[in-house]
């Protein structure tokens, strides 16, 4: 019986279903070509005028996702998990997450923030890495900047922008190594969930479950469930600047989290360690953090 492996059809979310597909192959000894992949056309495909954050949010990555696999149109459904939302449906359950790829962000363009010329363009739709580059460069610009990476690059040698940001983990999975710098992580602490890779399947579904849970990388897992969550302590939306990491050295944890005022002027950050099963080690980073914040930055996680 085919197992089937829905997906985003942009090549960046191919390749990652490949690179699932391949896992799934290995780790079950059967051939690649007893799994399916199934593209899936998503409103953040479609609509690429304007920020997800006007639009829906992240949930215009993930809908047409979720509905083809509650309705038992594929299996399982793979996903960046920077781009899935925090609070999924009931229905639906994490299965499993390659082995994370690098977290940092690639600067385009130019080699640095300090390169770029006074009052230089930056093209971004992330708010996180807008207020980041605004931290560093109150002078910068920014600008709009959505579509895959091609598209993204074609803008930037066209001069619509003086440089961009992109995620190193997509880059190398479509095999541009050689595009970008990378960005220290003490200047662009990355997205929650960012470089992860994870696979979704029906919580009712225990074949699925099973098959999917073979290929979990639990560092990976690990790490990413604390840095979600942290995002739903804080509330957090598409809107919300807000970075977060974790690593795991043995079996602590430790959680570096920033959050921003949206043009930069004022941020806090923190960081904090604790065993990796600690539950309420996020949401003590959260309320600490909030504790913390500039007026500025505070009133953007007011429920």
């Amino acid at each position: 019986m085919t197992f089937r492996l829905g997906t985003r059809g942009s090549p960046l979310a191919l390749v990652q279903a490949h690179a699932v597909r391949a896992a799934l192959a290995t780790a079950h000894g059967i051939d690649a070509d007893a799994i399916a992949i199934v593209p899936i056309r998503t409103t953040g495909d479609r609509v690429q005028d304007r920020a997800l954050a006007e639009i829906g949010g992240k949930a215009l990555w993930t809908k047409e996702l979720d509905r083809a696999l509650l309705a038992g149109e594929i299996d399982a459904a793979v996903h960046s998990m920077k781009d899935v939302e925090t609070i999924r449906p009931t229905e639906i359950r994490i299965g499993g997450m390659l082995p994370r790829a690098d977290v940092r962000d690639r600067l385009v363009g130019i080699a640095t923030l300090d390169e770029l010329r006074s009052g230089g363009v930056v093209g971004t739709s992330s708010p996180r890495r807008a207020a980041q580059v605004l931290r560093h460069r109150p002078d910068a610009r920014i600008v709009l900047f959505r579509g895959n990476v091609d598209t993204r690059l074609a803008k930037l040698a066209a001069g619509e922008v003086d440089a961009t940001l992109l995620a190193a983990a997509g880059l190398e999975r479509l095999g541009r190594h050689d595009i970008g710098s990378a960005v220290p992580l003490t200047i662009l602490l990355p997205a929650p969930a960012q470089g992860a890779v994870g696979i979704e399947v029906r919580a009712d579904d225990d074949r699925a479950r099973s098959y999917v849970a073979a290929i979990d990388h639990a560092p990976t897992h690990q790490a990413v469930r604390a840095e979600r969550g942290f995002l739903a302590a804080l509330g957090a939306d598409c809107h919300s600047p807000v970075a977060a990491l974790a690593t795991i050295a043995g079996d602590v944890l430790t959680l570096s989290a920033e959050l921003l005022a949206q043009d930069g002027s004022a941020h806090v950050a923190g960081i904090t360690s604790g065993a990796i099963d600690d539950i309420d080690l996020p949401r003590a980073l959260a309320e600490t953090l909030l504790a913390r914040a500039p007026e500025i930055v505070a009133r953007l996680f007011a429920r």
